[in-house]
């Protein structure tokens, strides 16, 4: 486990071990109980487990205020062809309520701007809900720029498991003929 000591006193930032998956999903919970929407969280400690530390798809960090955990971020590598080069998004962001207003969250997003620099990555970049008003003046505030030339798409669910059954079907027919 690697360990960061922030200028805030009694601050550290951590990397997390499987012993963390209950805390990293207690964080998820809350964050989206934040974010109005608990009852959309499918996530459980074994899928964060296999996601995480087996096949280490994402990375989390945890915030603590002299040992006590008071938020996390959880952030994955993306890459960019024009760039030719790897970037860190970030998924999560949380500080729990109590602990907010205190530089928490500006140096967890600060740290993994340092983790983007070490790992060669050319920017780190992350979304935020358009009605968390309060999220996004605090990303200004840090310099950081809305990209309003991007849409986002998504298939998921049923839609998601349709399509890859009939690609899979296609590819099984051409291995045939």
């Amino acid at each position: 486990m690697s360990v960061t000591h922030t200028n805030i006193e009694g601050l550290t930032i951590r990397t997390t071990t499987e012993e963390d998956i209950p805390l990293i999903l207690k964080f998820i919970v809350d964050l989206a109980d934040y974010e109005g929407c608990k009852d959309c969280v499918k996530a459980t400690e074994e899928s964060l487990m296999d996601s995480l530390f087996v096949k280490k798809q994402a990375e989390t960090l945890i915030a603590e205020y002299h040992g006590q955990p008071v938020g996390f971020s959880l952030y994955l590598y993306k890459f960019s062809t024009f760039l030719g080069r790897a970037y860190l998004y970030l998924e999560d962001l949380y500080v729990a309520p109590e602990w907010r207003g205190r530089g928490i969250g500006k140096k967890l997003l600060t740290n993994l701007m340092r983790v983007a620099v070490e790992h060669g990555c050319t920017r780190l970049d992350w979304g935020c809900f358009a009605y968390n008003t309060p999220s996004m003046e605090f990303y200004k505030q840090l310099g950081a720029r809305e990209l309003t030339e991007w849409a986002d798409f998504r298939v998921d669910g049923e839609l998601l498991q349709e399509y890859a059954r009939a690609e899979q079907e296609s590819m099984n027919m051409s291995q045939e003929g």
